[in-house]
């Protein structure tokens, strides 16, 4: 068992984990409003226009987020490697788009998060969907959804125990059982941006403001069985075999280019005699 402390390419300080905090509380609200509102609220009155305010606002609250963690901590070098993640994931994504929900980047996304840090993992997350929607032309009032997702579900990778310890297979089926459940969790909460724009008349499975929350609650279960179950179990399927097939290639990769990279070290800088500093 390796007990070697691992390097994190960002260290989150107060103002970070307060902006983390408020993001998420917004969030939480922004995907569930749906069943908090209740049938007489004004929210519930506008619930076509309900979408589009929080994926505005979610914008502003992503983009802050991602300067505080940045301001935090975010060295060039941490950023270049951001920059090739980012591009990485990118470029997976658009591999398996409409099959099956094969989605080869959510491996990618798990495996940095865990070696590189919570903090780095969200914005990693949230930088990699927002290139990835440049790259595929899918940009629409989803995508400050699927930004906040994915960066909940690469900063949790980070959280999980055992980073200066757990090793070997232990590791990988952790991770894969992380992935698997991340993979269908995402699915779920994107089905929460997108159910309440189906609108009353569209089907018996589609949100009703003016229903109870119960109702809604069972309309929702039966929307994700309908639509997204399928391709959430190839997301996670498709997760779990990544992780354990090339997953050890990959975070022994991850983890010697973060050693290398040094994130951790001081700046020194070298004053030699007979010059002024």
């Amino acid at each position: 068992m390796h007990t070697d402390r691992q390097a994190r390419a960002v260290r989150l300080g107060p103002r970070s984990l307060a902006a983390l905090v408020l993001v998420g509380a917004v969030g939480v609200i922004a995907f569930t409003w749906p069943f908090l509102a209740p049938p007489t609220s004004r929210l519930s009155a506008h619930a076509q226009d309900a979408p589009w305010l929080f994926a505005g606002l979610l914008v502003l609250l992503v983009a802050v987020v991602a300067a505080t963690i940045a301001e935090s901590g975010l060295g060039p070098k941490a950023v270049a490697m951001l920059g090739v993640l980012a591009a990485t994931g990118a470029a997976l994504r658009p591999i398996g788009a409409g099959t099956a929900g094969l989605e080869p980047m959510f491996f990618l996304m798990v495996l940095s998060g865990r070696v590189l840090g919570p903090g780095f993992g969200y914005v990693l997350g949230s930088v990699t969907m927002f290139a990835s929607a440049l790259l595929t032309g899918g940009v629409g009032p989803w995508l400050p959804f699927q930004m906040l997702a994915m960066g909940w579900f690469t900063m949790g990778a980070g959280l999980l125990p055992g980073p200066d310890r757990l090793r070997g297979r232990a590791e990988l089926v952790m991770l894969a059982g992380y992935g698997a459940v991340a993979a269908l969790a995402y699915g779920t909460v994107m089905n929460l941006a997108g159910w309440p724009f189906m609108g009353t008349l569209a089907s018996s499975i589609a949100f009703d403001p003016q229903a109870p929350i119960f109702t809604n609650l069972a309309r929702f279960v039966a929307y994700c069985l309908a639509t997204s179950l399928g391709w959430d179990l190839g997301r996670a399927a498709l997760t779990v075999v990544l992780t354990l097939v090339v997953g050890p290639a990959v975070l022994r990769a991850l983890r010697r280019a973060t050693r290398r990279a040094a994130f951790e070290a001081p700046v020194a800088f070298d004053a030699r005699p007979g010059r002024r500093p």
